[in-house]
């Protein structure tokens, strides 16, 4: 496409998408002033209250009583396309704000954005909402602090098509756009009302009139040499690949500076693009390539076509309408990814600031005009053509990607161990495949051994994690080595090698790495003295895009008890023990796991048996789980070794039957590994699923769970339904 046919069909995209901006505001909008438009207080938690005068709702911590927040529910959305939604908002004193998205027919709802922090004055947040087939609701819930005078107020909830990013600036809110203010240069309002120095600044470009309205930047006032004006949008809420487009009028003398930057979580600056030219004879159409700074991943919730629903009719799988949400170009094939809604993970969040830099109050102006976003690139060209999953590995079905120099100094093979007492298993399932070091030239007297990965372009920021696990190394320098090379096998750095010897236990690494050249990731084993070397293990490979600082924490419907217990409620009615919240090992000898699964030295949940005598239970609830018509999959990790080790069961608990259903049960020691557990069930009603444990007949009974995972169903993989109730015989035996 050249650069004539680019701008006319993206001047036709614009006017069609400000047309449709233009149009009356889409369900699920509100200000107050006539009622509630459709919204509700959820009866489980406080009230919101309409103001007497009308025009806003609050939540005040003297009316909430035993309460500790009130949630506002929406009426069913139906929007398939993509929006945004503008809320008005304030917080008195202590408290927060979050709004949540609950999709029909899902076990839990997904915080999409919030806000803890007060101000005297009202705020404006912007929140994207994806397009879906899934009908949905936006919950609101309100948490001002305890005590006198906090309070949280919606003003107005705005829902417009279209990216939040995109404005065209005729509304008061100025779509969530701020100004950095400084004392002789910001960004003001254009338009006739607004004061304007005597250059020939054009009428609005949205409307081609002088009644409409832009931003614009003069240099009138200038007083420093480099002085600063920063537009800033407000932060996405979903991460940005595709085209921002612009309008822009530029007349500036020559050393001065108008730039496009994005800016992430970390306050790390990306610049986007600068003009060419110091002065435009009007409005000039300009459009960027935004990459994302990390692969859209979804968890996959469950779309139309696998809901158990007599009547359904037939979707259409476009781009418009939400189904079919992304598009990715892998190896030259255009692949399509279908999604409903989600929960994030490992995404970067960003803002785009327009930054102008004056050197003198001759400097000159800046306006722009008319913000757009695509998710289809600006050129064909720009569109990712790579996916750095292709250096993931997990070791269960082969090497992946990758590979040995040669054949007869292979050192590194690919084995899995039996579930036994004593030795230590895979880290994806317990039962499957890892690669092991040191396993066929023991009687070497010493031995080097590379594995090496694909490449992956340079230029970009990559965030590696993978797992290890050392047994029986006396001196840890060498045991494992990771470097660095670059397209002709030359080291170019060494980014990480073990600092200690530490347990025998899997344990997580995170590296952040950045190269300017094709590059490719070198696991190294050096061994030079037999008597010194023990063995070394690695798992579970990912590589993905941007900074591996930027972490996720817990979402609905997962639990790793890295910050907490994520609203799990211990029973107190029947219980005679508690689950206990630790890290590390557990104190008893010869039962209880060495770390977590997570991380190999974070938080799990267990059982002390200790505590209980023989027969007690301690059992362990989710929140309520409010039912779903699709097939459900739980997914956890559990640890049950000592000799004496009891009962681990899954429970279904619904207010309508006494009798809790069985869902899953493991009877006696199972395995000194974490051993994955995977659960389909079925419960379209409000229901809370149970962890619980029995303490068996002696202290070696410790029973512990991590990284609890619900997805809609049924479960992907066949994974844990063999009912082990001990371990083989050949205990100790490794499968090449």
């Amino acid at each position: 496409m050249d650069a004539r046919s680019f701008l006319l069909s993206l001047a036709v995209l614009l006017l069609c998408r400000f047309l449709r901006a233009q149009q009356q505001l889409m369900p699920g909008s509100c200000n107050f002033e006539l009622g509630t438009c459709g919204y509700t207080s959820d009866p489980e938690y406080g009230s919101w209250s309409m103001n007497e005068e009308g025009h806003l709702i609050t939540v005040d911590s003297a009316f909430l009583h035993d309460q500790k927040q009130a949630v506002l529910v929406s009426p069913v959305l139906d929007q398939q396309e993509w929006s945004c939604v503008r809320l008005v908002y304030q917080i008195t004193g202590q408290g927060s704000l979050q709004l949540h998205l609950r999709p029909d027919r899902d076990n839990f709802d997904y915080r999409l954005w919030n806000a803890n922090k007060s101000s005297d004055s009202w705020l404006i947040a912007s929140v994207d909402l994806p397009n879906t087939t899934i009908p949905y609701r936006i919950l609101l819930e309100g948490r001002p602090g305890s005590g006198f005078g906090n309070s949280v107020a919606i003003f107005e909830i705005h829902i417009v098509p279209g990216y939040c990013i995109e404005c065209n600036f005729e509304e008061h809110h100025l779509c969530g756009y701020s100004n950095s203010w400084n004392p002789n240069v910001n960004w003001y309002v254009g338009g006739s009302v607004n004061r304007e120095p005597d250059f020939n600044l054009p009428g609005n470009h949205t409307n081609n009139n002088q009644r409409g309205h832009h931003m614009y930047v003069d240099s009138v006032y200038a007083k420093h040499f480099q002085e600063v004006a920063k537009l800033t949008s407000p932060m996405t809420t979903e991460p940005m690949a595709g085209c921002l487009s612009f309008y822009y009028h530029r007349d500036q003398e020559r050393g001065n500076i108008f730039s496009v930057f994005t800016r992430d979580q970390l306050g790390h600056y990306e610049e986007l693009w600068t003009p060419e030219v110091y002065a435009t004879a009007g409005w000039s159409l300009v459009g960027i390539d935004i990459k994302a700074p990390h692969p859209l991943e979804r968890y996959r919730l469950p779309s139309i076509e696998s809901l158990d629903i007599p009547e359904c009719i037939p979707v259409s799988k476009d781009t418009r309408h939400g189904q079919w949400l992304r598009r990715r170009r892998l190896d030259g094939a255009l692949n399509r990814v279908p999604v409903g809604f989600y929960q994030k993970v490992w995404k970067i969040l960003q803002k785009v600031v327009f930054e102008v830099a004056f050197n003198s109050a001759r400097g000159g102006y800046v306006a722009i005009d008319d913000i757009s976003f695509s998710p289809e690139f600006c050129y064909t060209d720009t569109e990712p053509s790579f996916d750095p999953s292709m250096a993931n590995c997990d070791f269960e079905d082969g090497l992946c990607l990758y590979y040995q120099e040669r054949v007869e100094s292979k050192v590194w093979s690919r084995v899995s161990v039996k579930p036994n007492a004593y030795r230590i298993g895979d880290h994806t399932t317990g039962t499957g495949c890892f690669l092991l070091a040191n396993t066929r030239f023991t009687s070497r007297p010493g031995y080097m051994g590379r594995l090496h990965g694909p490449f992956l372009p340079g230029n970009h920021k990559y965030c590696l994690r993978f797992y290890y696990l050392l047994h029986g190394f006396k001196k840890a320098d060498n045991a494992l080595v990771l470097y660095i090379y670059d397209e002709n096998n030359v080291a170019q750095e060494k980014v990480w090698s073990l600092a200690d010897t530490s347990r025998a236990v899997w344990t997580k690494v995170e590296i952040t790495y950045m190269k300017p050249m094709r590059s490719k990731l070198v696991f190294a084993s050096i061994c030079k003295n037999f008597w010194e070397c023990g063995l070394v293990a690695i798992d579970d490979i990912t590589v993905s895009l941007g900074d591996c600082r930027i972490t996720t924490g817990s979402f609905s419907g997962q639990c790793d008890f890295e910050s907490g217990v994520c609203g799990y409620i211990q029973e107190k009615k029947i219980d005679k023990a508690d689950w206990l919240r630790v890290r590390g090992h557990t104190p008893t000898s010869y039962t209880g796991p060495r770390g977590d699964h997570t991380t190999g030295v974070g938080y799990f949940m267990y059982i002390e048996a200790s505590l209980m005598r023989p027969g007690h239970k301690a059992r362990l609830l989710t929140s309520d789980l409010r039912g779903s018509l699709s097939p459900q999959c739980l997914i956890f990790y559990y640890h049950m070794y000592g000799s004496g080790t009891g009962i681990l069961s899954v429970l279904l608990h619904h207010g309508s039957t006494e009798r809790d259903t069985l869902l899953w049960r493991r009877r006696g020691e199972q395995s000194v590994s974490w051993m994955r557990a995977m659960v389909d069930y079925h419960c379209d009603v409000r229901h809370q699923i149970i962890f619980e444990a029995i303490r068996g007949p002696s202290l070696r009974s410790d029973i512990a769970i991590d990284d609890i995972h619900f997805k809609s169903g049924p479960c992907e993989d066949p994974g844990d339904i063999t009912p082990y109730s001990g371990f083989s015989e050949y205990f100790n035996e490794i499968e090449n």
